[in-house]
């Protein structure tokens, strides 16, 4: 199954947090918290303003992005768990 966003939301893939701290204490899953990254899988076209136009998105597919914890609307596809959100509900681009 493919999902394809509409107006201004974005399909996220929840990136793993590292399960090791940098001193090498490793953190079991049952006290790791959930990952607040992702990666960009889908990008709608982007909202209507008041006009009429669409304007245009200020992420694309394959971004990294941080978002609240409790952001977005988690749905399975394939088996695979996703996060629904809409764009404002991200907080920024992780560059490289």
């Amino acid at each position: 199954m493919k999902l394809r966003p509409l107006h201004d939301r974005v399909i996220v893939k929840r990136v793993e947090n590292e399960t090791k701290t940098a001193s090498g204490i490793v953190i079991p899953d049952s006290a790791a918290e959930k990952p607040d990254q992702g990666e960009i899988l889908a990008v709608g076209p982007g909202k209507k303003n008041d006009k009429g136009e669409t304007a245009a998105m200020g992420v694309k597919v394959g971004d990294r992005v941080l978002f609240g914890k409790y952001s977005g609307q988690t749905v399975k596809v394939d088996g695979e768990e996703l996060l629904v959100m809409k764009e404002e509900d991200l907080f920024a681009v992780v560059e490289k």
